[in-house]
């Protein structure tokens, strides 16, 4: 099995700790990070402007994707806009739709052009991607986050899917296709098989990065010994 280190996909740190954040920034292999307001919620972050510029003080030389908040195109312009001020590694999160369901693209296509990386967020459908594709195919350095992980909460194998958003994407030379949402470790070895650029990855299955490779008999060995250990220290008795 190919180390995580050789594989041809980069993997990103998807969360909003910020100690957490350091403590990959210092592993090689991670090549950038991303947030998002529910991961950054959870963390209990309530100054988004103040946590940001604390991150990008601290890790100035990957890219990092910070997302708009507005429900309105206006709003998440002038948001994105900001945001894209942060930073020359800050790659700004557009969601392909607002909660009406109507579009970004038209402000997708205007920001791309207007030289702002873009990480165009929340994408489930290849019709998505290849409206996607079009409105940044001329524009800045971009990626394209398709969220493989909800594909596969819906009982449908996104494998298929993400192989056929990398070709789309050969439209759009200066776009990335994300894997993003993965569900396992498994599927960042998918994510590589099929050329996709990126894979975003929690903190969580990240920890399990020691187990890659792993003499499965050996792993069967532990498993009993997790079981044995756990009864005894609960004190079971028949």
């Amino acid at each position: 099995m190919t180390p995580v280190e050789q594989l041809s996909v980069k993997i990103f740190a998807d969360g909003a700790d910020l100690a957490g954040m350091l403590d990959l920034y210092a592993k090689p292999f991670i090549k950038g990070f991303t947030t998002n307001p529910t991961l950054m919620r959870k963390a209990g972050i309530s100054d988004y402007r103040a946590f940001a510029r604390q991150v990008l003080k601290a890790i100035p030389d990957r890219p990092i994707s910070f997302e708009v908040f507005s429900d309105e195109f206006d709003g998440m312009e002038r948001q994105a806009r900001e945001i894209a001020g942060w930073g020359p590694n800050v790659y700004v999160k557009i969601p392909v739709t607002n909660t009406r369901s109507e579009p970004s693209y038209d402000l997708i296509r205007r920001l791309s052009d207007d030289g702002i990386s873009l990480n165009v967020t929340a994408i489930l459908t290849l019709q998505q991607v290849r409206d996607v594709v079009d409105c940044v195919r001329s524009g800045a350095p971009s990626c394209i986050s398709v969220f493989a992980g909800r594909v596969a909460d819906t009982g449908r194998d996104p494998v298929p899917m993400m192989a056929a958003a990398v070709e789309l994407l050969r439209l759009a030379p200066k776009a990335e296709l994300i894997w993003a949402s993965p569900r396992e470790l498994l599927n960042i070895f998918h994510a590589d098989a099929i050329g996709c650029h990126i894979i975003t990855v929690t903190h969580d299955i990240l920890k399990k990065l020691s187990l890659v490779g792993r003499d499965l008999a050996d792993y069967s060995l532990d498993t009993v010994k997790m079981f044995y250990r756990d009864a005894s220290e609960a004190g079971f008795a028949l």
